[in-house]
């Protein structure tokens, strides 16, 4: 008893799990001023942590606490403790545990990659038991918890009010203004970090596809495409993923000397996220298709027996001729039409959830610290503040780009299919570029059919506003 005594409200902020991101966001409370307790299952963890604070001068700034009860001693009334553990059961099992030790007002926060339904539910059971709840969408990776993160915040006005002070010194800055914003009760941030991630998908699967164009077309070594993509991240394309790609496309392996991106399985891995997206979208009957198309590459590639049997069978792609300012072009096409499919998504979802997703400023909290940060999120901030209820593409700014480079798009994805290398992503953002350019389009086939086989019924130019009409499918 008398440890806890020691260490009775010397805490301003509790955490919990130590791992590589927990323990980076940890470090980075620590070195803003704010004292924080940490906590995590495995003992000999804190003691690893609380050596790598020691050594970044930060362990005055930092509790550790041996148990839970230890924990919440530790910390200051409200208490507000982050959570930093593996999402799904692990945080409701976490929570259980915690909510005896826990007074009216405290505040638990998910920062973990959690179901936004899930939050929606925790956010309820919270107010049930007279705590609160938030749900904290935390990008960047370990590097961006311990710079500074962008963060996506969701649950009652009295929980951010608590943890506002505490995260916009955490938070990534852009300019001044820290990457972190309160968006919505319940499932609100997790839901606008889990459709960070399906861009993210989206994002990542178009570089993929220029950097195969680029390998197997057109015969580049890693050091040309990495020099290619360095010179990209200085113009209209300048973003996190496409500096990095630049950076592991140069990177050499120490085993063998050779390009690090030759010796790395093509195997794609992935946490969830992106499907929960595809999903929602569909249930939302918001179009999705980029997303889509990359979350299914990446299930595809985790078939390479059958991709290499496929190869046996049909043969594999033919040499490409493209210009550099054709992939270039391409990639800005393509990126656009993804963020505005993501956009408006959360537009949908917004209305539907009733949260009044503030756009613009989700845009502004992803121009630094999160991994789909990109030089196009000011102006995507800009055009949907100026343009409320307007598609992102539709903009001026990004309607003009679209028109600019969207024949490079319908260049390169002609030349990949005629070769036969494989481009489902920028393949899908061109079909839906052109979908939205078809004032009139082929569906009315479909209503056709629809009543034809199962008389569903349909609509007619000729009388709108009135349904139900069928055709002569069955007059002599």
């Amino acid at each position: 008893m008398s440890a806890t005594r020691d260490i009775r409200d010397t805490a301003e902020i509790g955490l919990i799990g130590l791992g590589t991101m927990g323990a980076m966001l940890a470090l980075n409370i620590a070195e803003t001023g704010h004292r924080i307790a940490v906590f995590n299952r495995t003992a000999s963890r804190i003691d690893a942590f609380m050596t790598e604070a020691v050594a970044e001068d930060l362990a005055r700034n930092i509790v550790p606490a041996r148990d839970l009860p230890e924990l919440v001693a530790a910390i200051a009334r409200p208490r507000r403790i982050l959570l930093m553990v593996p999402a799904g059961r692990p945080v409701d099992d976490q929570i259980a545990a915690l909510r005896p030790l826990l007074d009216e007002g405290d505040v638990i926060v998910d920062a973990g990659n959690s179901d936004w339904q899930d939050t929606n539910r925790r956010a309820s059971e919270a107010e049930a038991a007279g705590t609160l709840h938030l749900g904290l969408g935390v990008s960047g990776g370990a590097e961006g918890a311990r710079s500074g993160p962008s963060m996506m915040a969701g649950g009652s006005e009295r929980a951010w009010t608590l943890l506002q002070p505490v995260l916009e010194l955490a938070a990534a800055r852009f300019g001044q203004d820290p990457c972190v914003a309160h968006l919505g009760p319940g499932g609100a941030g997790h839901y606008v970090k889990m459709v960070h991630n399906g861009i993210e998908y989206a994002d990542m699967q178009m570089i993929a596809e220029v950097y195969g164009l680029m390998r197997d077309g057109m015969g580049q070594g890693a050091d040309s495409i990495a020099r290619t993509f360095a010179r990209w991240n200085e113009g209209p394309l300048a973003s996190y993923v496409v500096e990095i790609t630049a950076e592991v496309a140069a990177a050499t392996d120490p085993d063998t000397r050779q390009p690090m991106l030759d010796v790395i399985a093509d195997r794609a891995g992935q946490k969830g996220t992106g499907r929960w997206t595809v999903i929602d979208a569909q249930r939302r009957a918001a179009p999705l298709p980029a997303v889509e198309a990359a979350v299914t590459a990446r299930v595809l590639s985790g078939e390479d027996e059958a991709r290499g049997r496929g190869a046996e069978i049909f043969g594999t792609a033919e040499p490409l001729d493209l210009p550099e300012a054709d992939l270039e072009g391409a990639l800005i096409a393509a990126k656009i039409l993804a963020y505005s499919q993501g956009f408006t998504l959360l537009a949908v979802a917004g209305e539907e959830e009733g949260w009044a997703l503030p756009l613009p400023r989700v845009a502004e909290i992803w121009r630094a610290g999160c991994i789909i940060r990109s030089a196009m999120l000011d102006d995507m901030a800009t055009a949907l503040r100026d343009a409320p209820g307007e598609r992102l593409a539709f903009a001026p700014r990004f309607a003009g780009l679209l028109r600019s480079h969207a024949p490079a798009l319908r260049r390169t994805v002609a030349a990949a299919s005629l070769a036969g290398h494989p481009v489902p992503a920028l393949a899908a953002s061109l079909g839906y570029l052109d979908t939205l350019r078809q004032a009139r389009g082929t569906a009315n086939l479909i209503q056709a059919q629809r009543d034809r086989f199962g008389a569903h019924g349909f609509e007619r130019i000729d009388r709108p506003g009135e349904t139900g009409f069928h055709g002569p499918w069955g007059a002599d």
